[in-house]
């Protein structure tokens, strides 16, 4: 048999879905960047309130259809807007012409993954499929699942994730005039209490505007002089609109309001003719320096010296309706203005009125802040996903110290009339909006200047005062954001569009939308609150679709608590997954230094989470789940998680931006498909047989990626890692080198240096690609040689290839090779033989009847030979290669 028969494969016991084969991350990311702008828009039923790293819709919808349609008998396709028409009855297809859903699903693979993509935009239902996504934070895989018809479990650690999810589920079937209705009720019971602490005097008439945003500034008595210091980064407000260039900017001396064309030039007040540089505040890097007296000082230590600090009102950006309407020019109806003695007033009523307001503070949480790596330092260090500071050390050490008076009072007011809401259903859709306005609705809220818009809460995974808090208009006025009857409105929007949800695809570099689809989201979906470890495992899902946690990225226990206690005072007496004080901490599977857990006990976790996934998949199951990584040893770290739990990896696909870093070796963070099956057994082998193999899967991978699919090197890098890991899943805790057993970890130092430099390729390798290689020609040569030890000149030389008479390999049949092979036999006993040369001539001597047993003694045959041999004989399919090593009766010619 020539070397140049290849042998078929063995066919896989299980179907290998679209997923395994290919990926369309041009189209994913080209939908994610659209969506990532605008989450409101595109899927609405995520923005009802927040959860931290949440995936987008579109990739998850993406994952669900590559993951869930193995079986066309069980596929149907319908076009969005009709209830019972099958894509051959509605698709555009000529007249007559059905969709083959069989060959849809057969025709993703590597080059081309998009054959399936055509239905991503159809209504797609698969039959007798069951999932399961036990991280589902804010509920995204799940929902996105639901969508295809299929049964969805989904569970959380997280109360706050649960209650989350829970809302998005109901809301496929929650009626919005009933919502409406409630909400009215609130308003009319409520609203005008509070917007009558959110007026001010309008600078152009005697009557009220509406406040958008009440500026504050801290203040803290200097340890040196003891004057007053306020606390400000610069002396900007806002950017000049309107046709007028620059900014609004603060006189430090009397807080008149100045505009200025250039913020960080000298500047004069028009009302107390003081001159300043507003970009010369006396706040920076947490110190403060004192105007009067120049002295220096540490805030936090300044604030436990003198017991807190003191805030005073210091602007107002205001909207005045009846300007609006009389016809003045914008600047005049919506604009920044000073604080006089009736905003001051206002102050002073509401914080009398929540002084003597008894009832209404039932309404508030009780609840300490929790210490931890969020929210305080920890052994004198702080958790990497953490930016922001020490709350104790800023004086605050109860949840309401996050908050004035005046917000206290408003949202009391609103939480105590939802508590009124008969309906269950309906006043924990009135309680989400408002937990969601919570984000705005503190003192912890900042403001863009250059933007003119305030900050949330949790722009940041941490909590970081600012030394200019903005108080927000909690009910709301016509413009502003983070106001309660604003995020009432993107409920209602999440609702109505789980009730009718539709899908936005782009066709042509256009965006379109489709018509609603018949089925509301969140269909025959249950969830539940727990440690995912203590689930019953019982074998029967056919996927697990999820995105777990990843080192100490987001430490969603601390975080969430800030939530936590508010929807607590409605729904503890409701669920007893709002009974304890604060959400679950030590449960957590993330590194947390407050609790003394770090890398390897987050290994530890991860593992038991992925032994308890492998537990509940069935054997031909599939485990697709998003990841967070950095570098190197994150891969070894999930690869060591996933093996060690019995899976396999299949396939990695890139969900997000440029990673041109990856290929020089550098810290990175991006965010991946992982794609895995169970395994049963492993099989040994020594790293030698086992780098060739992942060399070779890595150089296919890469250039059939190069070829076919406009990606980027950060791209392909990380597709070349997941085929990689396919081969090592096959033989983890199996894999030798120098007599010892190689972990995980070091496996993918190795993967990566050969994806970065194929450093170690020799003449071999590349023999056995061009042998592996369809209609060769001298520009695979050129091509495999590239970024390894071999040359075109080498393999040339040693009659590998020659084009005397047009291309031609030299096999072991081969006159001009065989001819090469006997003058170094011949002329030095072998001593520089290659083990390519030593095997091809024995080849050769069997297929003649010659005998071979006295070579192979005399050359002493060690692992090396005896792998190459293996691997001859798998890309030619012709055994004697093996045979000649190892089997004694056929040596007896």
């Amino acid at each position: 048999m020539s070397e140049q028969s290849g042998s078929s494969q063995g066919q896989q016991e299980r179907t290998e879905l679209p997923i395994e084969r290919g990926f369309p991350i041009e189209r994913v990311n080209e939908l994610a960047e659209k969506e990532g702008r605008a989450k409101m828009y595109y899927r609405p039923n995520y923005t009802m309130h927040k959860w931290w790293a949440r995936r987008l819709g579109c990739v998850f919808r993406a994952i669900s259809l590559y993951s869930l349609l193995d079986d066309p008998e069980k596929v149907s396709v319908f076009e969005p807007g009709h209830e019972s028409g099958t894509l051959a009855d509605y698709g555009d297809k000529a007249e007559n012409e059905t969709v083959d859903i069989a060959s849809v699903i057969d025709g993703v693979n590597m080059s081309d993954p998009e054959s399936l993509w055509e239905l991503y935009s159809k209504d797609v239902r698969v039959e007798d499929k069951k999932i399961l996504d036990p991280f589902m934070g804010g509920g995204t895989s799940l929902i996105e699942a639901s969508r295809f018809g299929v049964e969805c479990h989904g569970n959380d650690l997280n109360p706050v994730a649960w209650y989350i999810t829970s809302k998005e589920i109901d809301a496929g079937t929650t009626n919005v005039e009933d919502l409406n209705e409630a909400f009215d009720r609130v308003k009319d019971e409520v609203a005008d209490d509070i917007q009558g602490y959110y007026k001010t005097e309008c600078p152009n008439g005697d009557h009220k505007a509406d406040v958008m945003y009440f500026f504050w500034v801290r203040q803290l008595d200097c340890v040196s002089c003891q004057n007053t210091v306020s606390l400000f980064k610069d002396y900007r407000l806002g950017k000049s609109r309107y046709g007028q260039d620059g900014y609004q900017v603060l006189c430090p001396d009397c807080h008149s309001i100045v505009h200025t064309e250039d913020w960080r030039s000298q500047t004069s007040c028009n009302d107390c003719a003081a001159s300043f540089v507003p970009q010369e505040g006396n706040y920076n890097r947490g110190n403060y320096s004192c105007p009067d007296c120049g002295q220096k000082y540490r805030v936090t230590d300044a604030i436990q010296e003198q017991g807190g600090y003191n805030q005073q009102l210091c602007a107002i950006e205001y909207y005045c309706s009846t300007c609006d309407e009389e016809g003045l020019d914008r600047r005049d109806y919506k604009n920044y203005k000073s604080v006089d003695d009736f905003d001051l007033k206002l102050v002073q009523e509401a914080n009398q009125e929540w002084k003597r307001s008894e009832v209404l503070k039932e309404y508030v949480p009780k609840e300490s802040i929790p210490e931890g790596a969020i929210t305080a330092t920890v052994d004198g260090s702080q958790s990497s996903s953490v930016t922001g500071n020490n709350v104790f050390q800023h004086n605050f050490n109860n949840w309401t110290d996050m908050f004035n008076s005046r917000q206290l009072l408003s949202l009391a007011k609103i939480m105590k009339s939802i508590d009124e809401i008969e309906n269950q259903n309906t006043s924990e859709f009135l309680l989400l909006a408002l937990t969601e306005s919570l984000n705005y609705n503190n003192m912890m809220s900042g403001y863009q200047a250059s933007y003119n818009k305030a900050t949330n809460l949790f722009k940041s995974n941490s909590f970081e005062p600012p030394v200019l808090p903005v108080e927000i208009n909690v009910w709301g006025s016509e413009y502003g954001a983070g106001s309660f009857s604003a995020m009432w409105d993107m409920v209602v929007s999440g609702v109505e569009y789980s009730n009718a949800p539709t899908e936005r695809y782009i066709e042509n570099g256009e965006t379109h939308e489709t018509e609603p689809f018949s089925q509301p989201l969140g269909n025959n979906c249950k969830v539940t609150c727990g440690d995912m470890r203590e689930m019953s495992t019982d074998s029967d899902y056919d996927a697990i679709i999820t995105d777990p946690p990843y080192y100490d990225n987001v430490i969603y226990s601390e975080l969430s608590n800030f939530f936590y206690v508010w929807q607590r005072v409605l729904l503890k007496d409701e669920y007893k997954e709002f009974e304890p004080e604060m959400t679950p901490r030590q449960e957590s599977i993330v590194a947390n230094p407050a609790l003394n857990k770090g890398a390897e006990e987050f290994e530890t976790e991860l593992g038991q989470a992925f032994s308890v996934l492998r537990d509940s998949l069935k054997e031909d199951g599939v485990l697709t789940f998003t990841y967070h990584h950095s570098d190197s040893d994150s891969w070894g770290e999930l690869l060591t998680s996933v093996c060690n739990s019995g899976f396999i990896v299949t396939a990695t696909y890139p969900i997000s931006a440029d990673i041109q870093k990856f290929i020089k070796g550098e810290a990175v963070s991006f965010d991946i498909v992982v794609v895995a099956r169970p395994i049963n057994e492993t099989e040994p082998v020594s790293w030698n047989s086992l780098r060739r193999d992942i060399y070779r899967t890595a150089r296919r991978t890469r250039q059939q990626l190069e070829e076919t699919r406009d990606l980027s090197r950060g791209d392909i890098g990380v597709m070349e890692m997941g085929a990689c890991f396919r081969e090592y899943s096959k033989h983890h805790e199996k894999v030798q080198r120098d007599g010892d057993i190689m972990s995980a970890k070091e496996v993918v130092q190795e993967i990566y240096g050969i994806i970065q430099e194929a450093s170690d390729i020799g003449v071999e390798d590349v023999f056995i690609d061009l042998l592996d290689t369809a209609n060769v020609s001298y520009d695979d040569v050129n091509k495999l040689c590239r970024g390894t030890n071999a040359t075109p000149e080498e393999l040339k030389e040693m009659r590998l290839y020659n084009q005397d008479d047009g291309f031609e390999l030299g096999t072991w049949d081969n006159e001009k090779r065989q001819a090469y092979i006997q003058e170094r036999v011949n002329g030095d006993g072998g001593d520089h033989l290659s083990n390519l040369d030593k095997l091809q001539f024995l080849r050769y001597r069997y297929e003649k009847g010659q005998a071979v047993q006295n070579y192979v003694e005399k050359w002493d045959v060690d692992d090396d030979l005896r792998e190459l041999a293996g691997r001859l004989a798998d890309v030619t399919g012709d055994d004697t290669y093996t045979r000649v090593l190892g089997d004694r009766d056929i040596t007896s010619y």
